[in-house]
């Protein structure tokens, strides 16, 4: 009987160390466990220095010296290129790269890179180590054709871009500095000091791209995206912390997609001032 006692004891301690483990690795799989987040963006990385005249002084430096093989803005690249027929199309992208590792501004959405174990282009998904980032010139052909040309520098968008028909026509022209639409809208809180309170992302004269709002102290307040002019994704607003760690406060949930038809934002969660989540709408 006393053994019996032992054992049952024992089962029962190692069931609830196996419900305690259990529980804690549910509680690490659950993103709103905590609304404490890791974030590049905090402690702030403000770009102060956005839509800056001092790189175009540069170029026209490099301009005026003798061009030197595959460098661009002072980088000596390679050359790529990517081929995949789609029905009767055949479509080749053309592009540098370069193998300097560049941590991709957090603030910018769109990263390309060109990743050697697909042979392919890609605009999300970086990291370190992983591909090598787009830098020069990049030409889209389809079909013997040139469909979209433009720059890159260090895997943004740069300069004037130029979009094709198939009869070589132009059909549109943008313009972007290291990834931002110039139409982009800055908002700030000191015109002196240039403290930014808003960066609304502009393209073809709408909504395009990654939104940001800041508190006076620098510290992100909101993040979310923007296409076609709407709403669209997670938007998350953080609580001031005076940049010491970044601490989420509500999250809302727009379509996915734009346009998307009888979509009502919603919100996903709330957490308080250390983290601790209060609200999260059941699935």
């Amino acid at each position: 009987m006393g053994r019996f006692y032992i054992s049952f004891i024992c089962l029962l301690f190692l069931s609830q160390i196996s419900f305690a483990q259990k529980e804690d690795a549910e509680g690490k799989s659950d993103p709103d466990s905590s609304g404490v987040v890791n974030s590049a963006l905090l402690p702030t990385t403000m770009p102060l220095l956005l839509f800056d005249d001092s790189k175009e002084k540069e170029e026209k430096k490099e301009k005026k010296k003798k061009a030197r093989k595959n460098e661009w803005f002072g980088i000596k690249t390679q050359k790529g290129y990517t081929r995949k027929e789609f029905r009767d199309q055949r479509i080749f992208e053309y592009f540098n790269y370069t193998d300097i590792e560049r941590r991709p501004d957090p603030y910018i959405r769109d990263v390309y890179w060109f990743d050697p174990q697909t042979r392919s282009v890609k605009s999300d998904g970086y990291t370190l180590g992983q591909g090598y980032l787009l830098h020069g010139p990049y030409e889209r052909i389809i079909n013997e054709e040139v469909v979209e040309s433009g720059m890159f520098y260090y895997g943004t968008k740069h300069k004037t871009w130029m979009l094709f028909d198939s009869n070589n026509i132009l059909q549109d022209k943008n313009h972007f500095d290291s990834g931002w639409p110039l139409e982009s809208r800055i908002k700030y809180y000191n015109q002196t000091s240039k403290t930014i309170k808003e960066i609304i992302p502009v393209q073809y004269s709408l909504e395009e791209g990654n939104y940001f709002h800041f508190y006076e102290d620098k510290q992100v307040a909101v993040t979310g995206e923007y296409q076609f002019g709407e709403k669209v994704g997670l938007w998350t607003e953080y609580w001031d912390t005076n940049n010491t760690k970044a601490i989420r406060k509500r999250e809302i949930q727009y379509q996915e997609q734009a346009y998307t038809k009888n979509f009502r934002p919603y919100i996903r969660a709330e957490w308080d001032k250390d983290g601790n989540l209060v609200y999260r709408k059941d699935n």
